[in-house]
């Protein structure tokens, strides 16, 4: 080290440079070369976030759709009951628009309850730590072969094939000390056993300062993609608490598969602040606590459909291609043989509330994830699933909004389609939020419309309603009504 050097190490300004006592000219050339590589750093990060962004966006274009075993089956879903749903999709809804056919939690518990959660609970894993399915429930995974020939099958019908798991380590994977596949760590390098998801007991945290984290979120990605995993729910990681390092590790580690792989991310309700941030790493987040058959819950868990839409009002306006605000499942038809909440019940949801539900998700838009055992579904319940009009709005409308929310009335507005704002139709959802009949009677201005007379088409019922020169509508208690307005072209165009 030459005499002008010396180890005091004051910082240069803001520029990441260090005043080392040494020549000018040596330290500007030094500094500016340290500014490239910083700037070069950057522009590569933002490359690859840029570029993350762009796979995620074919991912998931529009809002995913498919079916979830939760509100059916909880934690005790079997493989027979899997490829039942499955074929029931294929045959009656795939048509449509719905792909994903997910199992939920602990499908690794060997003695499972609906409710899951269990202390008791004993786990299947493999030799590095990783969840395996329990193969007394999921037989085809014998011999080490994993949810590979479910998920085959699954393929085998046109559809998607997803599993739930818990952010962290498995706890006895870190109490054993179980290696990481593909690295030199063990399962306890990479674990924080000072942290438990506060309400399931199969995980210790992840201490994400540890390079053993990555190694093991990459290990279970690693694994999932060979099985065929198309979509990974990752729980206990938005929302109570909320843990950005994981979130970014998963991210990092699917990407790594090589494997396209849907990131939804659970349970809400996430944080706003956060958006910049989910929407970098994931294609879904839960918006809210889980929403089950219910109207209105004080309590935090669970939430009904009355509860939602200050929730869906808060995140109004920040979908976008790729990244989508999750309002959680659709608690239609059959809740049984083993909901994870309650007792084997119909939904408690009366037909108007349904339809409700599923127009709010649709206007919104949301994620649409079928909960209900859908062998049991009856023709209400095909209806509901099957109105190629509605499932239209949550797949290609744009610019959603609420125009008028009162305790009383809600009433959103989105554009039909990805035409000009000038041009295109209009989507118009009307909600009762009263436990009694109400007449709503609106001027064409009061909902940010401009135009003197639309015509106007209800989606639910595939009819012509002719043109009308104002908004009047008698709705149920809990109803809802769902229109589609085009401008009457000698009247002025809406907005």
């Amino acid at each position: 080290m030459t005499s002008g050097l010396r180890t005091r190490a004051a910082r240069f300004g803001n520029s990441g440079c260090w005043d080392l006592d040494m020549p000018s000219q040596t330290l500007l050339l030094i500094c500016g070369f340290l500014l490239c590589c910083q700037e070069f750093v950057s522009r590569e990060n933002a490359l690859a976030s840029d570029s993350r962004r762009d796979d995620a966006t074919e991912l998931a274009s529009t809002p995913p759709m498919g079916w979830n075993s939760w509100d059916g089956y909880g934690t005790t879903v079997d493989e027979a009951q899997v490829r039942a749903n499955a074929r029931w999709m294929g045959q009656h809804l795939k048509r449509f628009g719905w792909h994903y056919v997910t199992v939920d939690m602990e499908w690794f518990v060997t003695n499972p309850t609906p409710e899951g959660n269990s202390k008791a609970f004993q786990y299947s894993l493999d030799e590095n730590g990783r969840y395996t399915p329990a193969v007394k429930r999921f037989p085809s995974a014998a011999n080490g072969a994993g949810f590979k020939p479910l998920a085959d099958y699954v393929h085998s019908l046109g559809l998607k094939f997803g599993i739930h798991i818990l952010r962290g380590i498995p706890k006895l994977a870190v109490v054993q000390k179980l290696p990481i596949a593909d690295s030199s760590y063990s399962a306890a390098d990479g674990a924080d056993s000072a942290d438990t998801c506060p309400w399931n007991f199969d995980n210790f945290g992840t201490n994400s300062t540890q390079p053993a984290a990555q190694a093991y979120y990459d290990a279970i990605a690693k694994l999932y993609a060979n099985w065929g995993v198309d979509l990974i729910k990752v729980d206990c990681i938005s929302s109570h608490p909320y843990k950005g390092d994981d979130i970014r590790m998963i991210r990092q580690a699917l990407d790594k598969t090589g494997r396209p792989i849907l990131l939804s991310l659970s349970p809400g309700p996430a944080p706003l602040e956060k958006l910049d941030e989910m929407r970098n790493y994931a294609q879904m987040w839960r918006i809210s606590d889980d929403i089950w058959d219910i109207w209105h819950n004080d309590n935090a868990y669970p939430k009904g459909l009355g509860d939602q839409f200050d929730y869906v009002a808060q995140w109004a306006g920040k979908a976008e291609r790729g990244h989508w605000p999750d309002a959680d499942m659709l608690p239609f038809g059959r809740l049984g043989p083993a909901p994870g909440w309650g007792k084997p019940r119909d939904t408690r949801l009366s037909h108007d509330e349904q339809r409700m539900l599923m127009t709010l998700w649709v206007i919104f838009p949301s994620p649409l994830m079928i909960g209900g055992d859908l062998t049991a579904a009856d023709a209400w319940t095909l209806s509901l699933l099957t109105n190629p009009e509605v499932i239209a709005v949550d797949q290609h409308s744009s610019g959603n909004h609420p125009v008028i929310s009162t305790a009383d009335t809600v009433v959103w507005l989105a554009q039909a389609g990805s035409g000009s704002p000038e041009s295109a139709d209009r989507y118009l959802a009307v909600f009762n939020r009263n436990a009694a009949k109400t007449v709503v009677h609106f001027e064409w201005k009061d909902v940010a419309l401009t135009g003197k007379t639309y015509k106007l088409r209800d989606l639910w019922e595939h009819k012509e309603l002719g043109s009308a020169d104002a908004l009047i509508a008698t709705l149920p208690p809990h109803g809802s009504l769902l229109y589609r307005l085009s401008t009457v072209r000698d009247g002025a165009q809406s907005k």
